[in-house]
């Protein structure tokens, strides 16, 4: 049996993306466990894994935010084939190897079977990673990683009995890397698999900067050493380099706003000239076309064109409940 678990602070969101997308693959004797959360997501998770760990016959539990949506019809098989190695303890669509802190994406993403969708200059969508998957590069490649993204974590049964989220770290951020390590701690394996997903999530990533920065802190001290790259050096030196490092990031960050900027003004003056909206016509024509031509490739929608996920049939999610969905 496969276990969903999902904690809800914002009912909206849960009912528009993530309640679809588990009922799309839930199998006739799936748990799906909503769990309306009010502090941390790792005592939320917490709460789910000791619901699903009452269950003998558990396959894997599957914890995803109220944002995530799946869309593989084939995720159970997916899902399945990952887990036939009794060594495998957390399975994902993204990772990465030479993870050196919460970043994890600033390591080297071998995987990432997802897009994100937003809604901000009218929505629009961007792929995990720069290629579609369906042309992914030979580099490319699903197996075993140090972190998975955390917005869709499957716990094998092992992981769901054996491994706890630790509390002390803080509200949010860093989950998905301290409870990967504890797997790969404990001699078992973090892999990526291939199963699509969708994350709608605004494009401000962090949110809480200062939160975003006391758990980069203390998961920091939580795996001192674990980085072979910086045991040789001492903490001025670490200190020096970080704040060196912040400062060149901050001058990026300001020349990519003021890009980000005039081009936000660009497209807003185009779309609303004469020629912008003469050519609608021929637009949708051409976005036709295209889907016609890639029907599985999303990466062609424009940025423009205001991209808003198709209404899904909704369900109340306002309160914990235990359910048994019908198949999608």
């Amino acid at each position: 049996m496969i276990a969903f678990g999902c904690p809800i602070t914002n009912g909206r969101l849960y009912e528009r993306y993530a309640g679809p997308g588990v009922r799309r693959v839930a199998e006739p004797d799936s748990e799906v466990f909503s769990y309306q959360s009010g502090g941390s997501i790792f005592r939320a998770y917490n709460v789910l894994m000791d619901m699903a760990a009452k269950h003998e016959n558990l396959e894997a539990l599957v914890l995803l935010h109220q944002d995530a949506e799946i869309i593989d019809p084939e995720f159970p098989a997916k899902i399945r084939a990952a887990l036939e190695d009794p060594e495998v303890a957390i399975v994902g669509c993204a990772g990465a190897l030479g993870v050196r802190n919460i970043s994890w994406w600033e390591g080297m993403v071998t995987w990432a079977s997802f897009s994100h969708r937003y809604e901000e200059m009218g929505g629009g969508e961007i792929p995990g990673l720069s290629w579609h998957v369906d042309r992914a590069p030979s580099y490319a490649t699903t197996g075993e990683v140090d972190v998975i993204d955390g917005f869709i974590m499957v716990m094998s049964p092992w992981a769901v009995r054996e491994l706890r989220f630790d509390e002390t770290l803080g509200l949010l951020h860093g989950y998905d890397l301290d409870i990967c390590f504890q797997a790969r701690a404990a001699g078992k394996k973090v892999v990526t698999a291939d199963f699509r997903a969708l994350h709608h999530h605004p494009l401000d990533l962090i949110g809480d900067q200062e939160a975003w920065v006391a758990a980069h802190m203390r998961i920091a001290e939580k795996w001192e050493g674990r980085f072979a790259d910086e045991s040789a050096i001492d903490w001025k030196q670490r200190a020096r380099r970080t704040e060196a490092e912040l400062e060149a990031m901050r001058v990026q960050l300001r020349l990519a706003e003021h890009y980000i900027t005039r081009l936000s003004e660009d497209l807003g003056q185009m779309q609303r000239s004469k020629s912008w909206r003469w050519a609608a016509p021929f637009r949708g024509l051409g976005k036709l076309a295209r889907r016609i031509r890639h029907p599985r490739d999303t990466s062609y929608r424009s940025l423009g064109e205001g991209v808003v996920p198709p209404p899904d049939e909704l369900t109340s999610a306002s309160r914990p409940t235990t359910s048994r969905p019908e198949r999608a």
